[in-house]
């Protein structure tokens, strides 16, 4: 058995679920260039990936009383385990009827060389895609996927792809990238027709 302290968790009102170490990332502002926690939670991890029953069995055991929602979000990108999202997903709306959200780098075509964004319907509410940069460019600097040039744009597909099949989708991007980056961020997700979030950098 593993732990499930490190793979299903509390982060305020909302349960998390980390399902893997793996990322084709590596963003110069991630959790993962400070340490192998965040939000409290001790180390993410993980001694092995949990296996999706296993995650459903840790949640069971949670008190989900005033739980507002459940994200996918760890130490590693969810969507390398797209079959397991979905599956997740839509057992969790249909054993709890809770929101479900999944936090992603929009990336997760290249990861499994086809088109995924379907796996989500019925299984997310909401779609969270770090955009981190307004170009391609910067964007290669900041966030230095491992698929190189095309990422940038791959990753908007999905964000488009994602509109056909979940009710929300939103671009992040977080507060330490400089403003003329943020002004060109916007003006992406103007032309997308995607709602853009600034987040707070986390360290």
């Amino acid at each position: 058995m593993i732990k499930a302290e490190n793979f299903v968790y509390y982060v305020g009102k909302n349960i998390y679920i980390n399902l893997t170490n793996r990322c084709p990332c590596a963003c110069t502002f991630c959790i993962r260039q400070n340490g192998d926690g965040a939000y409290g939670s001790g180390s993410l991890w993980l001694a092995r990936e949990p296996s999706a029953d296993e995650v459903l069995s840790a949640i069971a055991e949670k008190d989900l009383s005033e739980v507002s929602e459940f994200v996918f979000c760890g130490y590693g990108e969810p969507m390398e385990r797209a079959e397991d999202v979905s599956y997740i997903g839509k057992e969790l709306k249909r054993l709890y009827g809770k929101p479900v959200r999944l936090n992603t780098n929009g990336l997760s075509d290249l990861i499994h060389g086809k088109e995924t964004a379907y796996l989500l319907e019925g299984a997310v509410d909401v779609v969270s895609i770090s955009l981190n940069s307004g170009d391609e460019e910067s964007y290669l600097k900041v966030t230095r996927p491992k698929f190189g040039k095309g990422s940038f744009e791959a990753m908007q597909k999905f964000a488009v792809d994602c509109k056909k099949y979940v009710p929300q989708v939103m671009f992040t991007v977080v507060d330490v990238i400089p403003e003329r980056e943020i002004e060109l961020s916007r003006e992406i997700s103007e032309r997308l027709g995607i709602t853009l979030r600034i987040r707070k950098y986390e360290s």
